[in-house]
């Protein structure tokens, strides 16, 4: 049972729909956790659910103001001392620890 669940793991189709799944708990998180949406302020359904709109306004404004202005290139971080001895040492590297693959 457990191999059948873990060969169905692999397969293109379910990483692509736990991709979005993934994606979504993590926004509930962040409300839940950050935001402090397991209560609400208000009674009633209609306050609440004004509540809930007026946070992920909130929310969204948050993530936006952290994006470069479009057309503007991201500034790089300096290379770490690892970096600088892989690139000396003509060693390639990985641009990303996602690029690895189990």
């Amino acid at each position: 049972m457990q191999l059948r669940v873990r060969a169905e793991q692999q397969t293109p189709d379910w990483q692509a729909r736990y991709a979005v799944r993934s994606g979504v708990e993590g926004t509930v998180n962040e409300f839940a956790h950050g935001h402090g949406m397991r209560r609400c302020r208000y009674r009633g359904q209609p306050k609440a659910h004004l509540q809930h709109v007026f946070t992920a306004i909130a929310v969204n404004i948050e993530r936006l103001s952290g994006l470069p202005p479009s057309g503007e290139a991201t500034s790089s971080r300096q290379p770490t001392a690892f970096q600088d001895f892989l690139d000396q040492h003509g060693i390639s590297r990985l641009k990303s620890w996602r690029a690895v693959s189990s």
